[in-house]
């Protein structure tokens, strides 16, 4: 753990709970992105960063410090995105349409057209993310937790077996599984899936 993280928890233990406020502003951005990536609204993300915040204060004491505090933070943020929207799925429903066997979200994320000024890049990458956003829903919750983890998260294979309490060799076999099955999701014609 970081000498920076170190000194904080000691405080926050030693009942200077202000300094939580420290450890808050120091990831609550971090974690907010890890919730968005999960619940997919600004609103119920930052619901998830408060739950997070009181669930780690209220466990603090059981940190053992074997691994960085931000690992813990976002295994708690992670678990706490997965249960807030399996509470929110009802309500989803209701806001979604039924189109065939399938159910889909009628609300869309805005595209940030101000990264690449060629015209038309925006819509090009607007579908490619729609489409990678497709895929990674169809994946099952272990793949995509994983992809999440190591792609778009940039976790190191420590890290991520830290998280997941699995050894680092299963989170390189986990990883390989789930990359094939969104290769495949993303090019069904493609020959290297399972032998399909």
């Amino acid at each position: 753990m970081n000498a920076q993280d170190r000194k904080i928890l000691t405080d926050v233990l030693a009942g200077r709970t202000q300094a939580f406020g420290e450890l808050m502003e120091r990831y609550q951005d971090r974690l907010f992105a890890v919730a968005m990536r999960v619940v997919h609204q600004p609103e119920d993300a930052a619901d998830v960063v408060q739950e997070t915040f009181i669930n780690a204060y209220q466990s603090l004491a059981s940190f053992k410090g074997d691994s960085e505090l931000y690992t813990w933070l976002y295994r708690i943020a992670f678990n706490t995105a997965i249960s807030y929207k399996r509470r929110k799925r009802p309500t989803l429903s209701l806001e979604s349409h039924r189109n065939g066997d399938e159910i889909r979200d009628t609300i869309a994320e805005p595209a940030d057209t101000s990264r690449d000024i060629r015209p038309g890049s925006a819509l090009e990458r607007t579908e490619d993310e729609q489409t990678l956003a497709e895929a990674m829903k169809k994946l099952s919750p272990e793949h995509r937790a994983i992809l999440t983890y190591k792609d778009i998260d940039g976790l190191k294979y420590e890290d991520i077996a830290e998280i997941l309490q699995v050894p680092i060799g299963t989170v390189r076999s986990r990883l390989s599984r789930a990359r094939l099955e969104l290769r495949h999701l993303l090019d069904p014609n493609n020959e290297g899936f399972g032998g399909d």
